[in-house]
């Protein structure tokens, strides 16, 4: 005859859980990716999301002496 409710679901689960096999894993290269603001003094690497308090914390903390537009040209306006 065919199947029923339960025989369809357990069929979309399968398929599903294929689809979204390959996204599981580790975000290392990812993240690796996403390292786009870098420290031009240290060269240290930061987060493509990391505000502009954090690059100031980072050049007051580690570099003292610099003044903060060396250490991260792209905080210029």
């Amino acid at each position: 005859m065919g199947g029923g409710n339960g025989q369809k679901s357990k069929m979309a689960r399968e398929k599903h859980m294929e689809k979204n096999k390959a996204a599981k894993g580790s975000q290392l290269e990812s993240n690796k990716k996403a390292m786009t603001i870098q420290c031009k003094v240290c060269m240290q690497t930061f987060i493509c999301t990391t505000s502009e308090v954090k690059c100031r914390e980072h050049a007051e903390a580690k570099h003292p002496k610099s003044d903060i537009y060396a250490c991260f040209p792209h905080l210029k306006k």
